[in-house]
Formats: C-alpha cells, structure tokens, sequence
C-alpha cells in the first residue's frame, strides 16, 4: 500500500510538493479553501536552486514563456522624475525568472494535477494523530486518515493553527502593511519598475508584461482589530495612510475604491521552533515567512522538493525524514529572515534621512 500524505494548500509549494511526491510513488490528496487559482498575483523570483527544480519537473520552458522582462527599479520623485536606479537582476538574468505569481503557481499545479487529488472549495477542521497516522476531518468530504498531513497553506495556515496553536504565537507583524491591485497604466517604461518614496510610505507600479500592478505599503504598529480578511477595513487603511499628496500615482487610489482583486496583508515574520509535529509539517509562508521580502516561491520550490526526497529517502521514519527536510531548509530560509528588516528599510525607509541614505546607497550600487 503506497503512502498517503495529504497537503493543504495548492499553491506554489503544495502543487511542486505534490507533483514530487508523486514522482517518490506516493498517493497525495490536495485541498485548497479556494474554489479555483487566482487570475492575479505579484511577481515573484524563480531562482537558484528553485530553478533547477523547475528544470527537472519540466516546466522551466514554461515559466520563460510567462517571464516578465523587467530589469531594473526606478526610483522617482513626485512629478514622475527619475532620482536613481538599479538593476533588478544578474547582468546575463542566468538562472533566475520573474513572473506574476497566479502564472507560477498555474504551471506548478499543471504539472501535478493528473499525479493527485485536487478537492477545491474544501478545508481541514479537524486533526488528530497516533503513531500510525493522522486521521483529518474536513469542511466538504467525510473524515479520512493519512500517513502525513502537510500545512503549504501560506501566512494565515490553517493546519498550524490546528497543530501547533493560535497565530499570534507564532506570527509577528514587522511594522509594515503591503497592498497589491491590478491598475490600468504603467508609469515608466516596459522593463522598469518604478517607485515613490515619502517617510514611512511607498508606492510601486511594475509593467508585469502589460498587465500593470501597483504596491502599497506603509508602516505602521499592528492595527488591533486587524482582519485580513476584510477587504473594506483594507481599504480604509489604505486611504488613511496615503492621506495626502501622492504624486503622480493619483488615479491609483482613485482605483483603489472599486477594486475587486485587491491583496492586502501585514508584512509578517513565522518563526517556529520546529515546524514538525508528529506525522504533520509546514511547508513554505506556513513555516517561515518573511512575506514580501524573502524569496517565497523560491523557497516554497525548494522546501517541496527536499521534503519529497526526505520522505521517500526514509520510508516509515517520519522522525528522521521531517527533521532532515527542516535542518536543510533552514540553511535557505534563516539567512532569508534574518535579512528582512534590511530589505524593509531599502524599500519603506521610515524618514527623509532614510530616503537620501538609501538613495545614496542605490547610486553606490550602480557605480560597483
């Protein structure tokens, strides 16, 4: 009888796991809360080792053909003109792709749909385990028992809120928000991205191949009836916090009203002492997030593949397979969250001085 492992989530992470668990000769049941995949979605980074996972599940070819051709960040003051630049990749781009993230996830899932179940509109309301397995009760379907649950279910994971306790022991906010929604014009060219700064403010519109996507984001202490799920409470925010003159990115707010695609969500830390229980795990955001500013994807890719390998590497030791699977991920994610705040004071610096230092810093890069 072949191993059965259920993952929740089928984004990034739990469709690139799915389809290597399938490849390992395991049994793999996905369930997404979703009813189907997001139409949109920032731009994320394919790269390193994450790219040679792709490579191997034949989908590298795919990701280029949906690769976005940016190049470079644009700095720029409030009447649109430019104060500095900087390369946005490699010089020869080798190794690495850029593409909206509703693309990425879209492909991954293609590879694996025909190698798992996929049970949209669903979610786990229950977990319990012993030595032989996990039995998980569900929203849609009748209760079942699996070897292994997986939890590649983002920021806001379900499955460690049931395993291991409430988000707020495990989820710290780093002092900024980030919004993203589609917007209708591009505000430099097709390969650049371009972004205004005032203290503690900042706002970006990346060309995304023709379909343009603004980012928002401010800082702030935690908002204390914050709810991520509140898209009218998202938008009060917004407005509240870019109170005042915006430059040239005035008819962005003027969409940000009637926006229906409108992500919006703190910039958060995971941090857990071991992301393992028994026969359950965290993969990805769920495990080790540094939202926005951590390489996500491509940590989702990799973590998925070396999970894959460490469960079948030791069939029916699921001590031994999850403490390899988290002792090599660490190696790619701790490095990722320990440089977080660096890369939240180069995009939000939280004053003026901030701004020149970072400015300056940005003319410096250039000149290496």
């Amino acid at each position: 009888m072949s191993t059965k492992v259920l993952i929740s989530g089928a984004g990034v992470g739990g469709s690139t796991l799915a389809y290597w668990l399938s490849e390992h000769g395991f049994d793999v049941t996905v369930v997404e809360r979703a009813t189907g995949q997001r139409s949109s979605g920032n731009p994320v980074d394919v790269r390193g080792y994450a790219a040679d996972v792709a490579e191997q599940m034949g989908v590298l070819p795919e990701l280029r053909e949906a690769a976005i051709d940016v190049d470079r960040l644009s700095f720029i003051d409030a009447a649109g003109r430019p104060r500095v630049s900087v390369a946005t990749k490699a010089a020869d781009g080798a190794g690495e792709v850029e593409l909206p993230r509703a693309e990425l996830a879209k492909i991954l899932l293609g590879a694996a749909r025909d190698r798992a179940e996929i049970r949209w509109g669903d979610t786990i309301t229950g977990l319990e385990q012993d030595d032989s397995g996990v039995s998980v009760s569900f929203e849609q379907h009748a209760p079942q028992t699996f070897d292994y649950v997986v939890g590649a279910d983002g920021l806001h994971s379900n499955v460690r809120r049931l395993a291991f306790g409430p988000e707020r022991d495990f989820v710290r906010h780093m002092g900024i928000y980030v919004a993203t929604l589609p917007v209708d014009r591009i505000y430099g060219d097709a390969r650049e991205v371009v972004m205004h700064n005032t203290p503690g403010r900042s706002i970006s519109v990346h060309p995304a191949g023709g379909k343009p996507l603004a980012a928002l984001m401010f800082r702030s202490p935690a908002v204390p009836d914050y709810d991520y799920r509140d898209v009218a409470q998202h938008k009060r925010l917004l407005l509240h916090a870019f109170d005042g003159p915006v430059g040239v990115f005035g008819s962005v707010f003027e969409q940000i009203r009637d926006a229906d695609d409108l992500y919006f969500d703190s910039v958060s830390k995971v941090r857990l002492d071991t992301w393992s229980k028994g026969r359950i795990t965290l993969l990805g955001d769920a495990g080790s997030s540094v939202s926005l500013f951590g390489d996500g994807s491509s940590l989702a890719i990799a973590g998925a593949h070396t999970l894959a390998e460490e469960l079948a590497r030791t069939p029916g030791e699921p001590d031994t397979a999850l403490r390899n699977y988290e002792r090599r991920q660490r190696v790619r994610s701790d490095p990722k969250q320990n440089g977080a705040r660096l890369a939240g004071a180069f995009i939000v610096p939280g004053s003026r001085l901030g701004i020149l230092v970072r400015d300056t810093a940005a003319r410096l890069m250039r000149r290496a």
